[in-house]
């Protein structure tokens, strides 16, 4: 096997010119990127620069949204996922996502957990059983709720939330996980949790998070994209965008200058 069939063979996520619109609004220019297995991603630009847009390309969501159109190619594990043969719902299972404020649903602690699953069609009670308990564990949260998994999500604190949610997108074991800042609406406490939980779990998963906390990209990521009015100004080692960025607009928006 040659070096590029090695190296393409370690990539999660391959981007090449990805263009996306919001009907006539051009939102995304020429994003090329390559996110490798078991790296941690971090997004990084001013409000409004494309990041959650770019991160919800990863799993289609945007096609939930009316006059939107993509152009260029999106590989995940060397297919790609915007091919006519795609199912959305496998690829979802395939990228799960984190959103900013902890959506638990109504019901309990362990079929919150255990939603992906049911709806999956997998009935095996012992099975889902087991993937809850390793699901919230890999979550860092089972110390917490394991003396109270029939009770309401509803009663746990808002960190604790955000990790069942983790667990929720845990649970039917995808390849990717995407975050859109999943620390945002958390204490200083909850949002040490969540990093050192995003530490953890690269060891299983690739990681994409989107964060307006340059210490927080710092600390969880291997990489970082600089996003900026629609384009990828700069990716690189995250040590070296933070210390020393190549783009003179990358260097003013870590260093606080502007944004």
């Amino acid at each position: 096997m040659g070096v590029d069939q090695l190296q393409k063979k370690m990539l999660t996520i391959d981007c090449k010119n990805v263009d996306f619109y919001y009907s006539d609004y051009h939102a995304l220019k020429n994003i090329n990127l390559e996110v490798e297995k078991n790296k941690v991603v971090a997004l990084i630009g001013p409000s409004g620069c494309g990041k959650s847009t770019f991160l919800r390309i990863l799993n289609r969501m945007n096609d939930l949204i009316v006059g939107t159109r993509m152009t260029g190619t999106v590989l995940v594990e060397g297919e790609d996922i915007y091919a006519p043969n795609v199912h959305v719902d496998e690829l979802r299972k395939q990228v799960g996502m984190v959103f900013q404020k902890p959506n638990p649903f109504p019901k309990s602690i362990f079929e919150n957990v255990a939603y992906g699953l049911r709806v999956n069609g997998i009935k095996d009670k012992e099975y889902i059983e087991n993937r809850v308990i390793e699901s919230i564990k890999s979550a860092a949260l089972w110390d917490e709720v394991k003396d109270k998994l029939k009770k309401s999500a509803f009663a746990l604190s808002g960190g604790q939330q955000q990790r069942l949610c983790i667990a929720r997108a845990l649970a039917i074991s995808p390849k990717v996980v995407l975050m859109d800042e999943p620390a945002s609406a958390l204490d200083p406490i909850s949002t040490a949790k969540i990093e050192d939980l995003i530490y953890e779990l690269k060891k299983d998963y690739t990681i994409i998070i989107v964060t307006h906390n340059m210490q927080q990209a710092s600390r969880v990521s291997d990489k970082t994209a600089y996003f900026y009015l629609g384009e990828m100004i700069e990716f690189d080692d995250t040590k070296k965008i933070f210390t020393n960025p190549q783009q003179i607009s990358t260097q003013n928006y870590v260093t606080g200058r502007f944004g």
